[in-house]
This record gives structure tokens, C-alpha cells and sequence, in this order.
């Protein structure tokens, strides 16, 4: 315990607390209006943050070198609800087949999918002397499987974050420049391919053309960029105060509780607030660097390199997209954006890096 990283704990439990507001500052009217309970959301955010604290602790308190004998059995389950969901089991919400129903409760395994992955690829990695081709190619085909499901349901943006976290811990792993430069040119000849012969799905090319047009359509794709620059540009330095933005509490920006949480930020705490938000991640990127480079082992240098692109690279598609740096996809802002699955997923990923940092001084 005298390694545990309590400024880790600390960045993200108090970034949940501001989500928390956040969540409720943005549902609070809308319930209100449908005549039901304003702190709905609120309360059922603090209970998956309860949880989410809950499996930090057990995770960061078991060994994670217990994951070389059970990464491949988390892979096949995670693989498996994966195609389960794709099935008359999955419930279809807004065009995508991503959610078990579970009575009140969904879960989306797809937020599970990205942990599994980096478990069962730096399980493998770390086994590995030297990353030949041959290994290479079954990293791809680990990775592949999880990826092109999350994809067909469809969810592009979480597949892109996989498909980055894998590229992070491939080149973690000491894989060669060679090795590099040929596996980037196969992933653009695929990117090619895939736009060609059209496997990419059209509302996805659509966002893509919305992104070079944003000055010339305001609806359509572009309407939820539209509505988001506006609630961030209208909180000015400082914000209009908590419960007090326009956008916010008349609901213009659609999806404000979950992918576009941070115009409710930006509207309401400024443009200060939005810089202490990113802060705060960065501090957690910070330690999550820290935590790779004193890691023991090359499993722990691994998970936790994994575990810095999936967080780093989150945060910088989802804030990136409500302010149109990137094309719009459906991914929530980590700790802040109100949601069980991403909650739980990414408090057991700082639970994962708690690990590897309490146990870098104990020798095998």
C-alpha cells in the first residue's frame, strides 16, 4: 500500500464527481418536464460510481500476473458477448444493436471488448522474447475478432479506439520499424479498400463529409456540432453557472448526458472549467506513463501502456468532436459522461494500473 497511487484515485474519482453535476445539471429540466424525478440519472450515476469504486479496489488488490492464466478465458467471454448481443439478445436503440437489457439496467459489452483486448494482447506480448512476423499476425487476428464485432453493430467509434490501443501496444511491444512501416501501409491499402467497395457504412462516410462542410451545413450531421459549438462558445471564460445554461437546460444539444457531456461542461463552467476537466485528465494520462515506464515486468509496462491510449485517446476523440476537431462518434468522455458500462470499464483500467504500480518493488 505504500505505492498505491492515490493521486491516480484521487483525478478520476474527482472527475466523477464533477460528471456526476454535469450528468444531472443536463437531465434535471427534461425529467422535470416528463413529470418525472429530477435526480433520476444523478442517482443511478452515483450507484454505477460505487460500483465502479468497488471493482478498482478488488482489481488493483489481486495480483495481475493472475491474468496470464485467465486472459484468454476473459477474451472468449467478452468475444462471446460480443456475438450474443448481435443476436435477438442485443436490444436496438438509435440504429445500433450494442446493449444487453437487464430489467432497468443495459450493458454494453463493446466498452468491456476494449479492456479484454489490451489484457489478452499484453498477456501474449510479454510472453514473447522477440516479435517476429508470425506473432505479429496472431495479434492481429486476437485483435481482429473483438474489433470487427464492435464494428458490425455498428460502432465505429469504439473500434477505432481499439484498433489505436492495439497499435500502442504493438509498438510497445519492441515490435521492429520494418515491421511498422509494412503494417501501416497495409492498414491505408485497407482503409482504401474499404471506402472503394463501400464496406464502411454510409451514415459513417456521411459524418466524415459533415466534418470538411461544417461551415456550410448546420443540420443534418452537423446539427450536433452546430448546437455543441454554441453551448461551449456561450459560456465565455467562466461559464453561466451551474444549472444556469441556456442549452443545457432546454436540451438543444441531444446526447448532452452521454457523448456530448462536455458542451454541458464548457457551458456552464467556462472555458476554465473545461481546462480543469482536461487537466485532470492529464494528470491521470501523467500517471498512467509513470506507472509504464517504473513497471516491473513487461506485462505490467504493457497493461498499463494499453491502458494510457485507451484513456488518452477517448478523451481526445470525444472532447475533439463536440468542438469539431474530429468527425462525430459515439463515444463517452471517460469518468464525466453518465453511462454503467464505460464507468466500470474505465475505474477497473486505473484499477489495472494501481496494480502494476503497488507491486513494481516485489521481486518473482
Amino acid at each position: 500500500m505504500r505505492h498505491c497511487d492515490f493521486i491516480l484515485i484521487g483525478s478520476a474519482v474527482v472527475l466523477s464527481l464533477i460528471g456526476a453535476v454535469m450528468v444531472y445539471s443536463a437531465t434535471r429540466v427534461e425529467q422535470i418536464d416528463a413529470g418525472g424525478d429530477p435526480k433520476f440519472y444523478l442517482k443511478r450515476q452515483l450507484a454505477w460510481l460505487a460500483i465502479g469504486l468497488v471493482v478498482m479496489i478488488v482489481v488493483a488488490l489481486v495480483d495481475y500476473h493472475w491474468l496470464e492464466q485467465w486472459a484468454y478465458v476473459l477474451y472468449g467471454l467478452v468475444v462471446l458477448s460480443l456475438m450474443a448481443v448481435l443476436t435477438h439478445f442485443g436490444h436496438v436503440s438509435l440504429g445500433a444493436q450494442r446493449w444487453f437489457a437487464l430489467g432497468p439496467l443495459e450493458i454494453q459489452p463493446s466498452e468491456f471488448a476494449a479492456l479484454a483486448l489490451i489484457v489478452v494482447v499484453a498477456v501474449y506480448c510479454s510472453r514473447q522474447e522477440t516479435m517476429f512476423p508470425r506473432n505479429i499476425v496472431v495479434v492481429l487476428a486476437l485483435a481482429a475478432v473483438p474489433i470487427l464485432l464492435v464494428y458490425k453493430q455498428p460502432d465505429l467509434g469504439t473500434a477505432l479506439i481499439m484498433s489505436v490501443v492495439l497499435t500502442v501496444m504493438i509498438v510497445t511491444s519492441g515490435v521492429r520499424l520494418r515491421y511498422l512501416g509494412a503494417l501501416a501501409v497495409v492498414a491505408l491499402m485497407g482503409l482504401v479498400v474499404g471506402i472503394h467497395f463501400r464496406l464502411i457504412h454510409a451514415y459513417e462516410l456521411g459524418r466524415l463529409q459533415s466534418f470538411f462542410h461544417q461551415n456550410t451545413q448546420t443540420s443534418g450531421a452537423n446539427y450536433n456540432l452546430a448546437q455543441s459549438i454554441l453551448a461551449i462558445a456561450s459560456g465565455g471564460a467562466f461559464g453561466t453557472g451551474i444549472f444556469h445554461g441556456a442549452a443545457t437546460n432546454g436540451g438543444f444539444v441531444p446526447a448532452q448526458q452521454t457523448d456530448f457531456i462536455f458542451s454541458a461542461v464548457g457551458e456552464q463552467l467556462g472555458f476554465a472549467g473545461g481546462v480543469l476537466v482536461i487537466a485532470l485528465f492529464g494528470v491521470i494520462a501523467f500517471r498512467l506513463l509513470r506507472a509504464a515506464q517504473i513497471a516491473r515486468d513487461p506485462l505490467g509496462r504493457m497493461l498499463c501502456s494499453g491502458a494510457l491510449a485507451l484513456l488518452a485517446f477517448s478523451v481526445f476523440q470525444n472532447v475533439g468532436m463536440t468542438i469539431g476537431l474530429i468527425p462525430i462518434a459515439g463515444i463517452p468522455l471517460p469518468f464525466v459522461s453518465y453511462g454503467g458500462s464505460a464507468m466500470i470499464v474505465f475505474f477497473a483500467t486505473v484499477g489495472l494500473v494501481v496494480n502494476v504500480e503497488m507491486r513494481r518493488s516485489i521481486r518473482r
